[in-house]
Order: structure tokens, then sequence, then C-alpha cells
């Protein structure tokens, strides 16, 4: 089925279906305030006023540039993206604490380690764990944004029972509940070929299920030389030359930005909610 075929469908099945049989989609965008060239992208996607949820980084480097722009965009829901890795070569971030504060969780430099195998073979200290992403989290606190939800960078948080623990816990002191933990379904486009993203998000939302909200992770950026500078230690198949990093997150953004996806937003075929909404149905629970 071609992509304006496919629309087609979506749009037919929610006109005869009625606006209450669309099926729940939470676009789930991550790595905001990495660099400038995934926050240009954030707030290309925040211009349509289409609703979506951003995962924010309170270690990244373009996190003040982030934050400016998410205060522009409220109907964009903020969650906090802890971080315990830093996975590109030659572009590193360390801990909001800073080294002498928390020095089992950084290298020799002052650096998270690149991978989380890595980091779950050193000898870090849990309760270095929890000062460190509870400081994380108070950091976007003190922005003035608004937080809906938590997630992991790289899942490092969810790979153990004790770091898993840790990770409840800070989200429950602040409040909040962690992604994936409302029930969600999921679905990255994070691994999927650069000519196949856009076909496989709306080939994703044509199967979106009625019965619970589909969360679909994206990462993306704008195609700059930041961006094709950028080689990930853990990924091999991300840096193939021609389709690196940069090819992989701005074939997602085009994705977003794409008219069949406007077209199915705009005929509610589907319909966009975010964290915000989600966790206000979990309130008092």
């Amino acid at each position: 089925m071609t992509l304006i075929r496919m629309a087609a469908a979506l749009v037919a099945a929610a006109m005869f279906g009625g606006a209450a049989a669309a099926p729940e989609v939470l676009l789930r965008l991550d790595d905001v305030g990495m660099n400038h060239s995934v926050n240009a992208a954030i707030e290309r996607v925040a211009a349509t006023g289409m609703p979506f949820s951003v995962s924010l980084m309170a270690v990244g480097p373009q996190f003040d540039e982030a934050v400016a722009i998410l205060k522009k965009h409220p109907q964009v829901a903020v969650g906090v993206h802890l971080a315990l890795n830093a996975e590109w070569r030659g572009y590193r971030w360390g801990p909001v604490l800073g080294k002498a504060a928390v020095p089992s969780l950084v290298d020799a430099d002052g650096y998270f380690l690149p991978s989380v195998d890595g980091f779950l073979a050193s000898k870090y200290d849990l309760a270095e764990v929890e000062r460190e992403i509870t400081a994380q989290m108070q950091r976007v606190v003190d922005s003035g944004l608004r937080i809906s939800y938590v997630d992991a960078h790289m899942g490092t948080l969810q790979s153990t029972p004790q770091l898993r623990e840790i990770h409840e816990r800070v989200a429950r002191k602040f409040g909040l509940r962690i992604s994936r933990q409302f029930g969600e379904s999921y679905f990255t486009l994070w691994d999927k070929p650069v000519e196949a993203k856009k076909s496989t998000l709306l080939s994703r939302i044509a199967g979106a299920k009625r019965d619970t909200v589909n969360l679909i992770v994206l990462h993306v950026a704008e195609r700059t030389p930041e961006m094709d500078a950028l080689f990930d230690l853990n990924a091999p198949a991300q840096n193939s030359a021609g389709s690196g990093v940069a090819a992989h997150r701005h074939a997602e953004l085009d994705a977003v930005l794409s008219p069949e996806l406007a077209e199915l937003v705009r005929s509610r075929a589907i319909q966009l909610i975010t964290y915000e909404q989600l966790a206000a149905r979990y309130r008092g629970r």
C-alpha cells in the first residue's frame, strides 16, 4: 500500500468509525538538550502546534537553549531523560554534580561512560547514582518547566533491579511516573533504515491499537555539520557512510513533519496525546 493510500484508509476509518474510535498515539522525542541540531528540530515540530512529548537531558550541553524553546510551546509535555552515559566519540558530558561528588560514575576525565555494559561493569556506587539522578531532576524543576514523566537515557536505569528501584524511588519523590509504566505499547524508529523511517511510522500508526496508548519513540535532528561529526560508540549501523547518525535523525524529523502524518492528525484519524494528559489520568491512583 502506498503512503497516500495508507493515509486515505486511516482517514476513511476515522470518518466511518467516529472520532471516539481513533487510536491514541503518543510521540516521544528523545535527547532534547543534547545539541543545537536536536533543539532546532524540536522547535520545528513544536511550531506546527502538534501535541507531543519530549525527554529533556539535564546533562545536555544545550540544556538552557532547550528550556527556552520549550517554554514557548506549552502544548509540548516535558519529561526528564535521566542519563548515566555519554555515547558519542569526541562529544561527551558528565554529571550535574561534577566528578568530585560522584567519582564512581565517571571516567578519568569526568565524563560518563559510553555504554550500558561499560557502566554495569564499573564499580558504580548506588548512593552516588541516586544523588546524581535526583540532581538531574532538580535541575529541570528549577528551570521552571512543568514535568510530566521521567525516563532513562539508553535504558541504563532499568538495567538491574537495584537501578530500577532507585529510578522508581526518585520518580515517586517528584510525584511522577516512568515512561512505559503507564500501560503504553512501545515502538521506536531508532533502528529502522533511513529510507524506511516514514513508511514505517505510517505503517505503525495504521496498525495502532485502540485499547491502549501507542507510544512511538523518535530521535530527531536537523542535518548539520554538528550532526555529521557525531559517531555513536555503541551502534556501528548508525555510523555508515552516507547513512550515519545525522541521516537517521533527519529522516525521523522528516517523518514527523510529513504531510501524511499532518493529515491523519487534521482529519482525526488518530488522536495525538501527551504524557501530561496520560499522567492526569493516573493522578490520585
